[in-house]
């Protein structure tokens, strides 16, 4: 990259948007892009993006130093965004409020780019009702050492239920190892109403294929693939139709028919093949916003399970404890009931180390291999769902904790608790 390398300057529908740095490197890995590649990906499937962000709130994930580099989040619109940007103040569980942007065209689009959105993460609602969402979000999750198969599998019994309840199901790739499904539905429900629905339909899922799909929030009770029901909570955002993830190979989220579904493989759908693939047979989920439907049919569902009393299942830590939600603290630290309820056995404890800490994945996963190395004869006992990939919150960005749950291994032969490889926690600065 040249060093004072001159802005690229684009007309976009009569807006002039600058391009600064148009050759930085964004993907130097498997795959070469530079900022100006991704604006130009963008532009080249802006018809379907901008289907799944315009009118939309968004929240700012920005990759200034690449794909490769720390991201952050940016909720509040940046001060010096062009006069023809507009923007809507949205207000949060916390009781906090920020002025979001909004993009409705490809100008807009180009110009969030620029400031290194990689990724696309709207809200589920339109600028006109920020109470009320107009799109229920189904996010397929799979543990670590899931295979893609499974996922698909899930995927259709998902489509199973929303059919059965009235609903119509996109499916898109989630870009990474997951599937994400959403159903346009009528703007008269809140968000805890939106997300109840979501746990009953993940719950009924869960009961139709037990062994490949799980709604057990908590990490060291999930197996196979979570749904994740907390997506449909407020301020909750996904990637979004057509987005970049910041994997070596530049893969998007991928918007598919059902009859691709089976055969589909998330690697196919890059910046490099979107584009050909979206001038062929154009955005599979051009009709979506005709296909608004009602959650009736999942709130029967949720009523069904509450009266045979199954209550409501833990929600993000930042928000407030609800009324009916199940204890807010995780298995492995759950304390004993016995003075409460002495004729119930306590739950015991499950024997979880930290491994790894670290804002990267990869950094995080490589000190798991070595942990492994260290002890192979507890690593060899390991089950597919006894590592745990924990995504932090940190003030800004995410970070990765690894865990494992060493309960096939005899307690006599566990390794101990050590200081985790590596042990970056960027929030132990700022924490307690």
């Amino acid at each position: 990259m040249k060093k004072n390398d001159e802005p690229e300057v684009l007309l976009i529908e009569g807006h002039e948007v600058h391009v600064t740095h148009p050759e930085k490197l964004y993907f130097s890995k498997q795959t070469t892009l530079s900022k100006l590649d991704l604006v130009r990906y963008y532009l080249a499937v802006a018809p379907g993006a901008l289907a799944g962000i315009r009118d939309r709130p968004i929240v700012l994930k920005r990759f200034v130093n690449g794909a490769e580099a720390e991201a952050f989040y940016q909720k509040r619109a940046p001060n010096d965004r062009p006069e023809w940007l507009r923007t809507v103040t949205l207000s949060f569980p916390s009781g906090r409020t920020a002025e979001e942007v909004v993009v409705d065209d490809a100008a807009g689009l180009a110009w969030i780019v620029n400031l290194g959105c990689i990724e696309l993460h709207p809200h589920a609602v339109r600028s006109g009702d920020l109470d009320h969402p107009d799109e229920l979000r189904v996010d397929l999750d799979p543990g670590p050492g899931v295979g893609w198969p499974d996922v698909r599998q899930v995927a259709v019994e998902v489509e199973a239920v929303l059919e059965e309840a009235g609903l119509v199901g996109w499916p898109k790739t989630s870009g990474s190892r997951g599937m994400h499904i959403n159903a346009r539905i009528e703007q008269r429900w809140s968000f805890t109403e939106v997300r109840r629905a979501a746990l009953a339909l993940s719950r009924e899922v869960e009961r139709r294929v037990p062994v490949l799909a799980s709604s057990k929030w908590w990490k060291e009770e999930r197996h196979g693939v979570f749904l994740d029901y907390n997506q449909n909570a407020k301020d909750r955002t996904t990637a979004s139709a057509y987005s970049v993830r910041p994997l070596p190979d530049a893969r998007v989220s991928a918007p598919l028919s059902w009859e691709e579904v089976p055969a589909c493989e998330p690697a196919d759908f890059t910046v490099l093949t979107m584009p050909q693939r979206f001038a062929e047979i154009g955005d599979p989920h051009a009709g979506m916003d005709n296909t608004r439907g009602s959650l009736d049919g999942l709130l029967e569902l949720a009523a069904r399970d509450e009266a045979q009393g199954i209550g409501d299942a833990p929600w993000p830590p930042h928000f407030r404890k609800v009324e009916g939600e199940a204890p807010r603290v995780s298995p492995s630290r759950a304390k004993t009931a016995a003075k409460k309820a002495p004729a119930k056995t306590p739950r015991a404890k499950m024997p979880l180390i930290v491994i790894a800490n670290s804002p990267s994945e990869e950094a995080a996963m490589q000190g798991l291999e070595r942990w492994k190395s260290k002890y192979p004869e507890a690593a060899a006992l390991l089950a597919v769902d006894d590592v745990l990939v924990d995504r932090m919150r940190g003030r800004s960005s995410i970070w990765f904790r690894i865990r494992v749950n060493l309960r096939h291994v005899p307690e006599d032969a566990r390794p101990p608790q050590e200081t985790p490889d590596p042990d970056d926690d960027p929030t132990r600065g700022w924490s307690g």
